[in-house]
């Protein structure tokens, strides 16, 4: 860690040399100071990433230094330190941009544990203002061919050099992934790459309509079959005969609808609803689900031949936490469609607003991002869409600064805590998992935090 310097200021000695000595063990260079005059002499010249500052010293405090060490230096990470700590310090200290605030006394593993927290989100920014640079070289040429699957991470790169492989053949393809991870999006670029590239690419929701909508949808329809049908009707797998046909959602069809997509996948034979002529479909078969097809086989939910039939060729697509290093190209992706869609000037979203997009757990995926980054575009002023309006737009939890400032430190943090987490199943229709993902907790975690506050 040579190029990691810590600043500690604290004019008790006996506390400065212990706070120094425990992060020295732990491998980090440490600048220690009785003043704050003094550190700030150095902290001009030096590397400091983090600086630890007493509250009460003269003559200078640590609420003022701070506030210099912000002026010169706004990235530095600052940890405040105080025996007489209170809500109110601890506000106006966030308010000038320090990262945490910890009351005397603390044992030196609490000390190790915020430091290396502070640590990792200074590694973690730094990755994505490099990802931000190389995004602006890249951009370009990464996704030719890929329509707007965007992406450098490895799981991506790897759904890229499966579509290559398998795109020239004919085998049925099954996408499994969340909703909103793009499942659609590598079903247009299998077609795209395919041989049947000139041919129609016809796409439907198998989970929009009831049996009888989805059997006229699928295979059409005669003339006066049911009440309504004042005229044929060609069906999907007629429409894209020597094309290719997207069932997404196929998980959600009734055990009465997958005999009769089993019967057209192996014969590639079918008749109208109402029709007594067999119709013959040369198809390619790409479909998708959100649930766990072999989960629902073996719960006797979904047939298991059609299964295999289906599941030649598995895609599984990762979850938007399973790749969080596309986030920041997803995110200027979004923005410049935007900008160019609507002729306005682009925005730009700082690394510490991009610390949070990463940081977030996606529940909604992609589509989840791309709605934030809309709203985001139009809701924020001027150029810039700052941290703070990422986190009121995300998270939908109203700050009361006043009530919180009433309480002891401990007390207020677990009233936000309580307060979001509320948020949070609301959303969720209380469905524990997804509140959980919406918080970005484990599910046995929340089952914990709703017993100590009462939620259950």
């Amino acid at each position: 860690m040579k190029d990691f310097e810590i600043l500690v200021v604290e004019d008790n000695e006996t506390m400065r040399l212990g706070i120094a000595e425990s992060l020295r063990r732990d491998g980090y260079i440490v600048r220690e100071f009785a003043n704050g005059p003094d550190a700030l002499s150095y902290f001009e010249q030096g590397n400091v990433c983090i600086a630890i500052l007493d509250l009460k010293m003269s003559p200078l405090n640590g609420i003022e230094v701070l506030a210099e060490i912000k002026k010169m230096k706004p990235e530095t990470e600052v940890l405040i330190i105080s025996a007489y700590g209170t809500v109110n310090d601890a506000v106006q200290a966030m308010h000038l941009g320090a990262a945490d605030f910890m009351t005397k006394p603390f044992s030196q593993e609490e000390l190790k544990i915020r430091v290396r927290n502070l640590h990792q989100k200074i590694q973690s920014r730094q990755k994505i203002e490099n990802l931000m640079e190389q995004n602006k070289l890249l951009s370009d040429e990464l996704y030719t061919g890929y329509d707007e699957i965007i992406g450098e991470s490895q799981a991506i790169k790897n759904v890229f050099e499966l579509i290559n492989k398998i795109a020239v053949g004919d085998s049925p393809v099954l996408i499994q992934g969340e909703s909103g991870t793009g499942k659609e999006l590598v079903a247009r670029a299998i077609f795209a790459k395919s041989s049947r590239a000139e041919k129609s690419f016809i796409k439907i929701n198998c989970g929009a309509f009831n049996d009888n909508l989805l059997d006229s949808e699928l295979f059409g329809h005669e003339k006066g079959s049911f009440t309504g049908a004042i005229k044929q009707k060609k069906g999907r797998f007629e429409l894209a005969d020597k094309g290719t046909l997207f069932l997404d959602e196929i998980g959600d069809v009734s055990p009465a609808m997958q005999v009769k997509l089993l019967r057209v996948l192996q014969e590639g034979e079918f008749e109208r609803v109402g029709g007594e002529r067999t119709l013959t479909t040369n198809v390619r078969v790409i479909s998708a689900t959100n649930k766990d097809l072999q989960k629902h086989v073996a719960e006797k939910k979904f047939r298991d031949d059609l299964f295999f039939r289906l599941n030649v060729i598995p895609i599984i697509l990762p979850s938007l936490r399973e790749r969080k290093e596309d986030i920041p190209l997803l995110v200027n992706h979004f923005i410049d469609k935007l900008a160019q869609k609507y002729s306005h000037e682009k925005k730009i979203i700082d690394s510490s607003g991009m610390e949070v997009l990463i940081n977030y757990s996606w529940p909604g995926n992609i589509r989840e991002l791309e709605n934030l980054i809309e709203r985001l575009f139009f809701v924020s002023q001027g150029d810039k869409i700052e941290a703070d309006l990422i986190g009121k737009q995300l998270f939908n939890v109203p700050v009361k600064q006043e009530n919180y400032d009433k309480l002891p430190l401990d007390d207020a943090l677990a009233a936000f805590e309580k307060q979001m987490i509320v948020q949070a199943m609301k959303k969720a229709d209380n469905v524990k998992t997804q509140a959980a993902k919406q918080l970005g907790i484990k599910t046995s975690t929340l089952y914990y935090k709703l017993e100590k506050y009462g939620l259950i």
